[in-house]
């Protein structure tokens, strides 16, 4: 079994501006703040944001997943372009075997752009995969929480 979700979030904020969170480890501080009860803590493991970079992200327990650990394989910042592939955890200790987040933001204007979040996964057909597991829930809840994190940001300087 094969497949791909994706998730669009409009976010009427520069690409630049949005990049600036999601192309470092900000993202990884901002989600456990702004999102506790999705996100638990999100630790670095080694490396400094880019490619190579080990995080690992531990739920609030009674979630299902306890933990996840991902590594980035691609961190583009001309293309604003992150890549994260599953180590261990999540949706690998259910059965898959190959679970990739992709981050992109598009320029919509010079004023706006798009967070586009695909999850691609991969499981032995033969294997019974908990799917409820494959869901673009958490990506949209991060892309939402930042999105007005970033815009509140913006008013307290311009106000």
């Amino acid at each position: 079994m094969k497949g791909s979700l994706c998730h669009e979030y409009e976010t009427g904020i520069p690409a630049e501006e949005v990049w600036q969170v999601y192309g470092t480890l900000r993202l990884g501080q901002l989600v456990q703040q702004l999102l506790p009860h999705l996100f638990h803590k999100v630790e670095v493991v080694e490396g400094d944001g880019g490619v190579g970079t080990i995080l690992c992200v531990t739920f609030p327990s009674g979630k299902g997943m306890r933990y996840y650990k991902e590594k980035f394989i691609k961190v583009d910042n001309e293309n604003y372009i992150k890549e994260a592939r599953g180590l261990e955890g999540g949706a690998l200790d259910a059965g898959f075997y190959s679970y990739l987040v992709r981050f992109e933001i598009m320029l919509k204007d010079d004023n706006s752009s798009t967070i586009r979040s695909t999850i691609e996964y991969e499981a032995d057909d033969k294997c019974q995969v908990d799917n409820s597991l494959i869901s673009t829930d958490l990506v949209a809840a991060m892309a939402d929480a930042t999105t007005k994190y970033l815009k509140e940001q913006k008013n307290q300087v311009e106000g």
